[in-house]
């Protein structure tokens, strides 16, 4: 038994300082940076780490070979994506403009699989609680989001220029996926009637045409159909 526990904490210790090593050759973009290949790859090495560590019959060598093959392959793909730029799309992944010219890309959404939550929880993560502040939103490889606000929402803020400030308002989806969304209408205060109305003013004859519609206190409806 003393054994057992002996081999263990051995293989442990190994493993541990092993993979620091390996962060430390591999740099910070490989935490900062995850891509899909990445992830994967973290996948497949704590599983070779951890089938090494807890099988009696694989010894700590055992360690040291499947995190060092893992560095090595990691290294390589990292050469290979810096010298061979056609590489770059496969292995990392391309940015996916998804709002462009302040509108939704549609297609580019469904082509990454993202609903229109996802993407306002997404936005709300770059203290973004409205869409109709952002004139481009890339999404990047890794799954994170990058966003270019319109100029009137950007910086200077008020404060800056010394503009006494006003309330601020959550804006209110009201229309998400064609459909009404009708507890956050009744809670905007209006009724299904008024938003059809505005919908007409704008030559939306059909709420299905419409992807995207929210509600802001003391601003005009904002607008965004499938096309």
């Amino acid at each position: 038994m003393n054994t057992n526990f002996l081999q263990l904490t051995t293989e442990l210790i190994i493993g541990f300082f092993a993979l620091l090593v390996l962060t430390k050759v591999l740099g910070k973009t490989q935490i900062t940076q995850l891509t899909p290949f990445d992830f994967i790859s973290a996948l497949v090495l704590g599983e070779l780490v951890g089938n090494a560590i807890y099988d009696k019959e694989i010894g700590a060598h055992f360690v040291l070979y499947a995190v060092a093959l893992w560095g090595i392959l990691i290294y390589l793909i990292e050469m290979l994506t810096q010298k061979v730029k056609k590489t770059r799309s496969i292995l990392e992944g391309n940015p996916s403009i998804i709002i462009k010219n302040g509108k939704i890309d549609y297609q580019q959404l469904k082509k990454n699989r993202l609903d229109i939550n996802q993407l306002q929880r997404l936005l709300r993560s770059k203290n973004v609680f409205s869409i109709r502040e952002v004139a481009y939103a890339i999404l990047e490889p890794n799954g994170s989001i990058s966003v270019l606000k319109k100029s009137n929402y950007d910086t200077p803020s008020k404060q800056d220029l010394n503009i006494s400030t006003k309330l601020v308002y959550l804006p209110t989806t009201v229309i998400s996926d064609g459909k009404i969304v009708y507890d956050n209408l009744q809670e905007t205060g209006y009724s299904k009637e008024w938003l059809l109305n505005e919908l007409n003013k704008q030559g939306i004859a059909n709420v299905k045409k419409v992807f995207y519609a929210e509600w802001l206190e003391g601003d005009s409806l904002y607008i965004n159909t499938y096309n």
